[in-house]
């Protein structure tokens, strides 16, 4: 490792903020205090400070953050506190969030094609975190967790009955074939031979 945490604004704690913004899966003490070289008792102090600092303090007129820090036998995760469950709904579900964005449509194609899949793969294929776009499509209904993957634990995601209604469809069987959508071979061959330029001999 070419860095030391107490080099980054925050320390320890920003950077344990930095790491599990980005997981789609709960973090082990064990796997953080490794990736971070430092000792386990140290970085569980922390993820325990952060957690006592999201849920307030009356006696110092702190109110709890709309997010919180939740520790389970798999780890420790970030999450929506389950009180504002009905202001994410109306923002997900009404508003500009009434049509689905772009961003939200990549990760649902993604999702109704590639089924089972996990946050991780969808975030690899669209080349973007997409834990947001994620969430809205798990609170509209049109996705949900079904299982998990057995070597990273990490949640599998497949579409719901609601999806296939809003599509017209009575099974995944009649999704539209991919193939009429995708370039030709030479076309891609010769985009890339295009972008990377002439061959010198």
């Amino acid at each position: 490792m070419d860095f030391c945490v107490d080099d980054f604004p925050g320390g320890l704690e920003s950077c344990l903020e930095a790491i599990l913004m980005v997981a789609d899966q709960p973090q082990q003490v064990t796997d953080l205090a490794r990736v971070l070289a430092l000792d386990e008792d140290e970085v569980r102090a922390a993820l325990e400070s952060m957690q006592r600092e999201y849920d307030g303090d009356e006696s110092r007129n702190l109110a709890p953050r709309g997010f919180e820090l939740r520790h389970t036998a798999l780890g420790w995760q970030f999450g929506n506190r389950a009180v504002f469950e009905p202001v994410v709904s109306a923002f997900v579900t009404d508003g500009q969030m009434a049509r689905l964005s772009q961003a939200a449509l990549e990760a649902l194609a993604i999702v109704a094609y590639k089924q089972p899949v996990t946050r991780a793969q969808i975030a690899a294929i669209r080349g973007v975190n997409s834990d947001g776009v994620v969430r809205a499509l798990s609170v509209r209904g049109l996705i949900r967790e079904d299982g998990a993957d057995s070597d990273s634990r990490a949640a599998f995601l497949v579409t719901t009955g609601l999806f296939l209604e809003k599509m017209g469809l009575e099974s995944l069987d009649q999704l539209p074939e991919l193939a009429p959508f995708m370039p030709a071979a030479s076309d891609v061959v010769n985009q890339a031979e295009e972008t990377s330029g002439p061959t010198v001999n």
